[in-house]
C-alpha cells in the first residue's frame, strides 16, 4: 500500500500556537528579523485505502472550520524564510501519532494503521544561519526529538534486526582491578567499582561462571540509587559534630535507636540516614501513637485506616499517599519527564488497590524569567523547563482524571543544577477491597496494561547519575513517555472490588521495568521474557528486562483466578497475559528465546552491593539569619518572586475532576486566595454519598534549609502540619512523608552533613509533635560541575477530616477581628507555643467563632498573610497597634496562624492584629495600599512566564430567549436510562454517571474496546444496543485520545459515525422522544458531528460551528459563572432565563466560532443556551469570565429542538462540599430537567 501524505494548518485568526511561538521567538530569543511564523502538522499514513484515507484527512487530520488542509505538498514561501520539520525520536512513543491510528481505526472499522506524525515550522522574515540555529536549539530537543527529513517515505514499515541471543560477559570473574574499571566505562554503569567487585566475587566464588550482560544490568538497575536507596543505607561510621543543638538531636536520635531496638541490637546495628529517616515511626509505634497505621509486607505507599461514613454506615477505608521526584528525566526531557513524575506517583497507590483521586504538585527552579542568552551551556532555559514541564504533568494529570488540588513553584538559584519536579498522590478504597498475601509456589505473575519499548531504559540508574553537558544529547533512551489514556484503564480495573480481590500483590512497573517490578513480587520466579508483548520488534532479552514503559502493572494471582482477571482487565480495554510463575526455589531466572539469560540467587540480589561507608561532619550554625524582614511595603512583598501569585500556572491543572474537591486552588468570589491545602471527600461510587475528607499540605523552604538544614527540615514539618491544622485538621491525627532532594555526596563528610542533619532536624519535629513520616523517597543526585541544589527536605503531611469542618483562607465579612494566634512566652518551647496556639484554633473553631485561617510558614510573615486572606473577596484590612514583638514583614514563624473571628477574644497567646474593612485596602501602620493594585503587581511578577491575561475584556449583548421548546415527550418513563460511553481518554464518567443517580436517571456505562477491530466490532454492536434501549445519551468529559490528533472530540465524533451508531442515535432523537446531552469534550464531539447545533448528524463544513484552542494557548481550569440564555430545550426544564450558576470548567479547547450569520441564526432560534456572564451577570469577553474567548459569550447550544445540548462547563462535578472556597449557586439541574420530561 502507499504511503498518504497531508498537511493542516491552522486558517488565520486559530493559529494560536504559531502566534505564541512567534512571540517566544521574538521577544525571548531576541530574533528580531522575524515576522511571522505558521506551523504545519504534517501526516503520513500507511496500510488503509485510499477513501479511508481521504475521510481520515477531513475528519481527523484536520477541521474545515479552522484548518486548511494540503496533500502531499505545500505552498512554498515566496518571501525570505526558512522552513523545517521536527519529529519523535524512533522508538519514542508519540501520542498524536497513536491517537491518529486509534481515530481511523474507530473511524473506519479497519485495522489500525501506521501514522507518522513531524511538526512542521515556516518562519517568515530576514533571518541569518545564527538566528535559525537559535530558533532549531530552542525546539529541537535531542532527547526526545530531531529534525525530520522532508522527503516523504517509501513507507512506514521499519525493519528491525531480530537479536537471537544475549551475551556473556567473557573472563568477567578473571578481571583485574584496571579490567574492571574499564568494564565499568565501557558500559556506562551506575554502580561503582565496588559494587562490581562484589558482582565479580559472587559469580566467582558462588555461580562459578560468568555473568549474562543481561544479569550486570539488572543487577546494575537494582542496586541503583533509586531503587534501592544506596546512598541513605550507607553506614555512617565516623560523625563529628560541632554544632550543640544538632549534637543535642543526635544524642537523641541514639536514645530513640535503643529505645527501638534495645541497647545490644542498637549498638550492633549500622547507622545510616535511613534509619533516622524511619526511626522517628518505629519510636511513636512503639509508644502506641499510631492507632491508624497499616502495615503490610507489601509496601506500595504510605497508607492508614481511616474510618468513613458511607451512605449513613461507618466503613474502615485505606487512605494511601506517596510523592516521588522525576528530577533527572524533567532536566533533560521536561515535558515527558513531568508526565511521568505523576505518572509515576499514581502507580504506587494504585497498585496498592486504591483509586487515585487527587494530586499536589511541588516544584524548584531557577529564576524563570531569566534571560534566555544567560543559559548554562548543556543545560535548557530555566523559563522552557518551567512551562513544559508544568505542560507536561499537566497533560497527563488531566488525561487520566486526577484533579490536582495544589501546585507550588519555588525559586532558588540551586536549582539550576537540576530542577526539583516533585508530586504527591491522595488514593482511598475500602479496606475489604484490598487483599494482601504472600505469593505461593504455581502462582501465576500478569502483567498488565501497556507494551514494552525502548523510552525509559536506563531511567533508574540515570536518575542515580549526576549530570556533565553531554547529558542532553546522551540520555535520550532514559526518559519514559506517558499514556495517561492507557492508566486511566488501569485505574477503573482496580476500582472494581471484585477484581481487586483476585489479587495477592502487585507491583507497578517504575524504575527498573521487569527486572524490579516483577523481580520484587516473590523470592522465587521464573519469567518468560518471550511473553512479553512489545511496541516494536527489535528489542533483545537485556532490553526487554530492564525497559521501564510506562502504565504496565504486574499482579500475582492464584492460577485458578488467572483467566478471570484477564477476562475482567479485557472488559476495560487493557491487554492482560501471563507472563512468570512464582517458583519455590528462591531465585530470580529470566528465559529468552531458549536461553537462561539471567539466574540470581534472591539472597544475592537482596543484599543491595557492596556495604557502603562514609563519614559526617557538622559544623556550628547560628540562627540569627532566622526571623529576617525581606521585604519593608506592601508593594515591594507583592512584587516579589517569592511572594508571586502562581495562578497562570495552577489554572493549567484540572482541580475539579472527580466531583470531591473540597478545595479549590484559588477561592474567594474573584477566585485569588490561594489555598494553603489541598482537600477532597474519598472516592466513593457513583449513587453513594460521604462527608469524610482528607486534606494534605507541604512545608519546605529551600533559603531557610541552605542556612542551616537542620533548622530548616525542623520547621518544614511545623510548617506543613500548621497548614492542615489552619485548614481545620486536628494535628494529632496527621502523618507525614518526606521527599528529600540533596547534592551528589561523593567522599566529602560536610556534605553528607546537610541531609544528617536535616534528618535529624525532622525527626526531633517528628517527635515533639508525636507524628510520624511514614514514608519518604530521596533523590541523591543534585549536581552539575561544580554547582548544587540547595539542601531540600519536603514535608508533605495528611490528616483525615470531615468535610464540613474544613476552614478557608479568604476573609469572609468586613467588621471582623483579625489575630495572630502564637504564645508569647518565649520561655517554653517552640514546639509548646505552636501547639497552643493549634488548640486555641481547634477550640474556637468547634465553638463556630473562626471564619478564616492562614499558617505562617518559613517564608511567610503576617503582612503575606493578610494581603493573601484579602484578595479572594476584595475585603480590606485595618492594622491596630499591638505591643507584640513580630514586626509586620517579619519570617521566621512557622506554626503560628493568622486569624479572622467573629468576635474578639481577649487570651493569652491571641495577640489582635486588626479588623477587617469593607474598603478593598489593606492599611499596615503608615504602609498602605488598595487591594487591586497589590494584586495587580502580584499577578504581574510572573505574568510572562505564566500568563493570567488574553484577548479582549468588552461586554457583549446578553440573550434572552423566554419560549420553551416544543418538543414533547410521548414515551414516559419513571427512571429514564442514559448510556454514558467511555472512550480511550473519556474521564468523567463516575462524575456523570453520579449526577445521573442523583438526579433519578440509570446510568449504563460503555466501555468502548478497540485492542482488536473484532473487539472494537463488538463494542459498537454493544454500544448501539445500549442506546436502542436508553432514553438518553449523555457524552462525558475527558481527553479523547489525549485531545489528538491537534483537535478535541475526535475519537468519540469519528466512532460515532458508524453508520449503525448514527442510525441509533437519530431514531433516539426522532422517533423515541430521546434526548442528548455533551458536556466539555462531549459537547466538543456534539458539534463535530453536527447534532448541535443541526439536530443531526451530518459532515463537516467551513460554515460550521466549532470549539478551538482557548485564546490564552493553554489549559484553563477554574470556575465561571454562566447566564441561562434560552430556555428552549427540555434540559432546561426546570431553569428560567437569567439563572446564574457557578460551575467548573476544565478544558483546552473551549472556544465557540462560528461565522457572524450562523451565531445570528443561532439567537434567533433560541438556539443559544447559555452564556458566560462576569458576577454581575453580564455577558463579557473578559478572559476571568469567558475563559476561552468564545463568540458571543456563549457557553452551551441545542439542536433545533432542544433535544440536544452541549455545554463547555462541568456541572456534574457538584456537591455539597464541593469547592466551598468558592460561594455561588452551584446547581445546574440540568439532569433533574433531563429526568422530568420523562416523567
Amino acid at each position: 500500500m502507499s504511503v498518504y501524505r497531508c498537511y493542516s494548518k491552522k486558517k488565520e485568526g486559530f493559529d494560536v500556537e504559531a502566534q505564541g511561538l512567534c512571540r517566544q521567538l521574538r521577544e525571548q530569543l531576541g530574533i528580531d528579523g522575524l515576522q511571522s511564523v505558521d506551523i504545519l502538522n504534517r501526516y503520513d499514513v500507511e496500510q488503509i485505502d485510499y477513501p479511508v484515507y481521504q475521510r481520515a484527512r477531513d475528519i481527523v487530520f484536520s477541521e474545515p472550520q479552522v484548518d486548511v488542509v494540503y496533500d502531499e505538498d505545500f505552498p512554498m514561501p515566496r518571501m525570505a524564510g526558512a522552513f523545517f520539520a521536527v519529529e519523535a525520536l524512533p522508538g519514542q512513543f508519540d501520542q498524536r501519532a497513536d491517537s491518529a491510528a486509534q481515530c481511523i481505526q474507530l473511524m473506519a472499522g479497519v485495522d489500525r494503521p501506521l501514522v507518522a506524525y513531524a511538526k512542521m515550522y515556516l518562519l517568515w522574515g530576514g533571518l541569518s544561519q545564527e538566528d535559525l540555529d537559535k530558533i532549531k536549539a530552542f525546539l529541537i530537543n535531542p532527547v526526545e526529538s530531531r529534525e525530520a527529513s522532508l522527503e516523504k517515505p517509501e513507507t512506514l514499515v521499519r525493519e528491525h534486526a531480530i537479536p537471537d541471543h544475549v551475551d556473556t560477559v567473557a573472563g568477567f570473574t578473571a578481571l583485574d582491578e584496571a579490567g574492571l574499571a574499564a568494564l565499568l566505562d565501557r558500559l556506562g554503569l551506575a554502580m561503582d567499582i565496588d559494587d562490581l567487585k562484589f558482582l565479580q566475587a559472587y559469580f566467582r566464588d558462588e555461580e562459578k561462571r560468568d555473568p549474562t550482560i543481561t544479569e550486570v544490568r539488572v543487577v546494575d538497575t537494582y542496586w541503583s540509587d533509586h531503587c534501592r536507596h544506596t546512598t541513605f543505607s550507607t553506614h555512617l561510621d565516623e560523625i563529628q559534630i560541632d554544632d550543640p543543638e544538632v549534637k543535642a538531636a543526635y544524642e537523641r536520635y541514639l536514645a530513640a535507636r535503643v529505645e527501638v531496638y534495645g541497647e545490644e541490637k542498637a549498638a550492633a546495628r549500622p547507622q545510616t540516614l535511613m534509619d533516622i529517616a524511619t526511626i522517628g515511626t518505629k519510636v511513636l509505634k512503639k509508644r502506641g501513637l499510631l492507632p491508624e497505621l497499616d502495615e503490610s509486607e507489601e509496601i506500595n505507599a504510605c497508607s492508614i485506616h481511616v474510618p468513613a461514613e458511607v451512605d449513613g454506615q461507618e466503613q474502615d477505608w485505606l487512605l494511601m499517599f506517596k510523592n516521588e521526584t522525576h528530577n533527572h528525566p524533567t532536566e533533560i526531557e521536561p515535558f515527558g519527564g513531568a508526565a511521568t513524575c505523576i505518572g509515576g506517583c499514581i502507580r504506587d497507590p494504585l497498585s496498592g488497590r486504591v483509586y487515585v483521586h487527587q494530586a499536589m504538585r511541588f516544584t524548584g527552579a531557577g529564576d524563570p524569567r531569566t534571560p534566555f542568552d544567560q543559559t548554562l551551556e548543556g543545560k535548557l532555559p530555566q523559563r522552557k523547563l518551567c512551562q513544559t514541564a508544568a505542560a507536561g504533568y499537566s497533560s497527563y494529570g488531566n488525561q487520566i482524571g486526577l484533579a490536582t488540588g495544589h501546585v507550588a513553584e519555588v525559586y532558588h538559584e540551586g536549582y539550576v543544577a537540576k530542577r526539583l519536579e516533585c508530586g504527591a498522590v491522595v488514593g482511598a478504597a475500602p479496606a475489604e477491597n484490598v487483599r494482601r498475601e504472600r505469593p505461593a509456589p504455581g502462582d501465576v505473575v500478569i502483567l498488565l496494561g501497556g507494551r514494552t519499548g525502548r523510552d525509559g531504559i536506563g531511567g533508574a540508574t540515570g536518575s542515580s547519575k549526576s549530570h556533565n553537558k553531554k547529558s542532553l544529547t546522551t540520555m535520550a533512551s532514559e526518559v519514559q513517555k506517558g499514556n495517561a489514556p492507557e492508566e486511566r484503564k488501569i485505574q477503573r480495573l482496580f476500582r472494581d472490588g471484585e477484581v481487586t480481590r483476585l489479587i495477592k500483590r502487585c507491583n507497578d512497573f517504575g524504575a527498573g521495568g521487569v527486572s524490579v517490578a516483577i523481580g520484587e513480587l516473590a523470592d522465587g520466579l521464573e519469567i518468560d521474557l518471550d511473553a512479553v508483548r512489545k511496541k516494536y520488534d527489535g528489542l533483545d532479552g537485556t532490553e526487554l528486562a530492564i525497559s521501564e514503559s510506562q502504565e504496565r502493572m504486574a499482579v500475582v494471582v492464584a492460577a485458578g483466578d488467572a483467566d478471570r482477571f484477564i477476562a475482567a482487565a479485557e472488559k476495560e480495554n487493557l491487554e492482560a497475559y501471563r507472563v512468570a510463575v512464582v517458583t519455590e526455589s528462591p531465585r530470580m531466572v529470566m528465559n529468552w528465546k531458549g536461553q537462561k539469560i539471567a539466574d540470581l540467587s534472591r539472597a544475592f540480589l537482596n543484599t543491595n552491593g557492596a556495604v557502603k561507608h562514609a563519614a559526617v561532619s557538622v559544623g556550628k550554625k547560628d540562627r540569627s539569619a532566622f526571623g529576617q524582614e525581606p521585604f519593608k511595603t506592601l508593594r515591594e512583598m507583592a512584587a516579589s518572586l517569592k511572594c508571586a501569585s502562581r495562578r497562570g500556572l495552577v489554572e493549567r491543572f484540572d482541580g475539579s475532576i472527580g466531583a470531591g474537591s473540597v478545595l479549590m486552588p484559588f477561592g474567594g468570589k474573584t477566585q485569588s486566595t490561594p489555598a494553603q491545602v489541598m482537600a477532597a471527600l474519598l472516592p466513593v461510587l457513583p449513587g453513594q454519598e460521604t462527608d469524610q475528607a482528607s486534606v494534605m499540605a507541604w512545608g519546605c523552604d529551600p533559603d531557610a534549609m541552605s542556612r542551616n538544614p537542620f533548622w530548616g527540615a525542623y520547621d518544614a514539618v511545623i510548617s506543613s502540619i500548621a497548614k492542615l491544622v489552619a485548614a481545620g485538621a486536628d494535628y494529632k491525627k496527621a502523618y507525614l512523608t518526606f521527599q528529600e532532594f540533596f547534592e551528589k555526596l561523593r567522599d566529602d563528610p560536610k556534605r553528607w552533613g546537610k541531609p544528617f542533619q536535616a534528618l535529624l532536624g525532622a525527626l526531633q519535629a517528628q517527635l515533639r509533635f508525636n507524628c510520624a513520616a511514614i514514608g519518604g523517597k530521596d533523590s541523591m543526585s543534585g549536581s552539575f560541575l561544580d554547582k548544587d541544589v540547595p539542601p531540600t527536605l519536603i514535608s508533605f503531611a495528611i490528616a483525615p477530616i470531615k468535610a464540613g469542618e474544613i476552614i478557608t483562607p479568604e476573609f469572609k465579612e468586613a467588621g471582623h477581628p483579625v489575630y495572630l494566634f502564637l504564645d508569647e512566652d518565649l520561655d517554653i518551647p517552640w514546639s509548646s507555643a505552636v501547639i497552643g496556639a493549634w488548640e486555641r484554633l481547634a477550640r474556637l473553631h468547634k465553638e463556630g467563632k473562626v471564619k478564616a485561617a492562614w499558617a505562617l510558614d518559613q517564608q511567610g510573615s503576617p503582612a503575606t498573610a493578610v494581603m493573601n486572606m484579602s484578595f479572594g473577596n476584595r475585603i480590606g484590612f485595618q492594622a491596630v497597634e499591638h505591643n507584640y514583638a513580630v514586626p509586620w514583614h517579619c519570617t521566621g514563624l512557622p506554626g503560628a496562624i493568622v486569624v479572622e473571628l467573629t468576635e474578639e477574644i481577649n487570651e493569652s497567646g491571641a495577640e489582635p492584629l486588626g479588623f477587617t474593612t469593607k474598603e478593598p485596602v489593606i492599611t499596615l501602620g503608615e504602609d498602605s495600599a488598595p487591594i487591586d493594585e497589590l494584586l495587580s503587581l502580584n499577578e504581574g511578577v510572573l505574568e510572562e512566564v505564566y500568563p493570567t491575561r488574553a484577548g479582549s475584556s468588552e461586554a457583549v449583548q446578553a440573550i434572552s430567549w423566554e419560549g420553551r421548546s416544543p418538543a414533547v415527550c410521548k414515551h414516559k418513563t419513571a427512571h429514564p436510562k442514559a448510556v454514558i460511553p467511555v472512550f480511550p481518554g473519556t474521564n468523567c464518567e463516575y462524575d456523570t454517571a453520579k449526577a445521573c443517580v442523583r438526579a433519578g436517571i440509570d446510568p449504563e456505562i460503555v466501555v468502548v474496546r478497540n485492542l482488536s477491530t473484532d473487539l472494537l466490532a463488538q463494542s459498537a454492536q454493544a454500544l448501539e444496543g445500549a442506546i436502542r434501549g436508553a432514553q438518553m445519551v449523555v457524552l462525558p468529559g475527558g481527553f479523547s485520545g489525549g485531545d489528538e490528533p491537534e483537535g478535541s472530540g475526535k475519537f468519540i465524533a469519528s466512532f460515532l459515525r458508524n453508520p449503525a451508531l448514527s442510525d441509533a442515535i437519530m431514531d433516539l432523537l426522532q422517533h423515541r422522544d430521546g434526548l442528548m446531552l455533551g458536556i466539555c469534550n462531549g459537547f466538543q464531539a456534539l458539534v463535530k458531528l453536527g447534532l448541535v447545533p443541526f439536530g443531526e448528524i451530518r459532515p463537516m463544513d467551513e460554515n460550521c460551528p466549532t470549539l478551538t484552542y482557548n485564546l490564552i494557548g493553554r489549559h484553563q481550569s477554574r470556575y465561571v459563572t454562566t447566564r441561562v440564555a434560552s430556555v428552549n430545550s427540555p434540559w432546561m426544564l426546570k431553569c428560567q432565563v437569567g439563572d446564574l450558576h457557578t460551575i467548573p470548567i476544565s478544558h483546552g479547547e473551549g472556544r465557540f466560532v462560528a461565522p457572524a450569520s450562523v451565531i445570528a441564526d443561532l439567537v434567533a432560534h433560541g438556539q443559544a443556551g447559555t452564556q458566560y456572564v462576569d458576577a454581575g451577570g453580564r455577558p463579557t469577553m473578559d478572559i476571568l469570565s469567558n475563559p476561552n474567548g468564545s463568540m458571543e459569550a456563549i457557553e452551551g447550544i441545542f439542536s433545533p429542538d432542544g433535544r440536544v445540548f452541549g455545554k463547555m462547563g462541568h456541572l456534574e462535578r457538584r456537591g455539597p462540599f464541593v469547592a466551598v472556597n468558592i460561594p455561588g449557586e452551584k446547581h445546574m439541574p440540568l439532569f433533574e430537567s433531563g429526568a422530568e420530561y420523562f416523567k
